[in-house]
C-alpha cells in the first residue's frame, strides 16, 4: 500500500473535525480546492471512502471514524516523539507531573531527598489534572498518579496508600472535630473541591490565612504548622499513589528519582 504522509493525516483530521471543507481549509491556511483534491487522493490511495459528501454536509463513513481515531493517535505520538527528542538535546532535567494534592507531602519529601544527593539533575514539577496525558505526550518524564488512573502504555511502582484529610484554618469551627464527612465539607463556604495548581507550601499558607479549605492526602500533615488543622474525612477511600513513567523510555536520571521515591515511601 502507498503509505499516507503526515500532511495527509493533518488534512484528513481537520476536515473530519470540522465536517466542512471550507472551515478546515481556513484552519490549515490553504484554499479549499487543493484540500478537496488531497482528500480524494488519500481515499484513492487507501481504497476506501472516508467521507460521505453532499451539497450541504460532510459526514464520516464508518471507515472514516476508524481512521480519525487512528490518525489522532499517530499525530499525538509524533508530537510526543518530537518533544522527547528536543528534551534529549537540551541540558539535562526532569519534569515530574502531579495532580495538585495527590501525594503532596510525599512529593515534597521526595524532591527534598533527591535534591540533596550528588550529581542530581534539576526537577521541574508540573501540576496538571491529567498526569497520564503529560507522560504520553512527552511533556513529563515521570508522574505521581492514583492506581485507578489510566496506566495504558506506562510503567510504574506503588509508593503508598494515602487516606484523605481536610486541611482547615486552625481557627475554623470544624478544625477541632475528630472527623468530617464530605457533605459537611461541601456545606462549608471555604471548601474548594479542587486545590489550586501550586505547591504544597503555598497551599498550606493560603489555608492558614483562611483563603480556602481543601481535601488532600494525609502525607501533607507532616508539613503542617500551628495555623493549619488536618481532620480525617469519613467515607472516602484511600488512594494508592503510584510513580509512573512512559514504557520503554530509558533514563538514568529518572530511574534515580524513582529509587529515591521508593526509599522515601518505605520510610513513611
Amino acid at each position: 500500500m502507498d503509505r499516507p504522509e503526515v500532511r495527509d493525516l493533518v488534512y484528513f483530521t481537520a476536515v473530519a473535525e470540522h465536517r466542512h471543507f471550507g472551515r478546515a481549509a481556513e484552519q490549515l491556511g490553504m484554499a479549499q480546492p487543493p484540500l478537496s483534491r488531497a482528500i480524494s487522493r488519500l481515499e484513492r490511495r487507501m481504497g476506501v471512502r472516508l467521507f460521505d459528501r453532499t451539497s450541504r454536509r460532510v459526514d464520516l463513513t464508518a471507515a472514516g471514524e476508524v481512521f480519525l481515531r487512528e490518525s489522532r493517535k499517530i499525530l499525538a505520538g509524533l508530537d510526543a516523539a518530537v518533544r522527547r527528542t528536543q528534551q534529549a538535546a537540551r541540558p539535562r532535567r526532569l519534569v515530574l507531573a502531579a495532580p495538585t494534592g495527590t501525594g503532596a507531602g510525599l512529593l515534597a519529601e521526595v524532591l527534598d531527598t533527591y535534591r540533596r544527593g550528588t550529581d542530581r539533575v534539576p526537577v521541574e514539577v508540573m501540576f496538571t489534572a491529567d498526569a497520564g496525558a503529560a507522560l504520553r505526550t512527552g511533556a513529563a518524564d515521570a508522574a505521581l498518579m492514583c492506581s485507578t488512573d489510566d496506566h495504558d502504555g506506562l510503567d510504574g511502582v506503588d509508593l503508598l496508600d494515602e487516606t484523605p484529610v481536610a486541611l482547615l484554618p486552625a481557627g475554623h469551627p470544624l478544625a477541632t472535630r475528630d472527623s468530617l464527612t464530605m457533605a459537611e465539607l461541601h456545606g462549608d463556604s471555604l471548601f474548594r473541591a479542587s486545590p489550586p495548581p501550586v505547591g504544597l507550601d503555598e497551599i498550606l499558607d493560603r489555608v492558614a490565612i483562611g483563603e480556602f479549605a481543601v481535601l488532600l492526602g494525609a502525607s501533607a500533615t507532616g508539613r503542617l504548622g500551628s495555623s493549619v488543622a488536618a481532620v480525617p474525612v469519613r467515607g472516602v477511600p484511600a488512594n494508592q499513589i503510584v510513580l509512573a513513567w512512559p514504557r520503554d523510555t530509558p533514563s538514568a536520571a529518572r530511574d534515580e528519582l524513582v529509587r529515591t521515591a521508593v526509599e522515601v515511601a518505605a520510610r513513611d
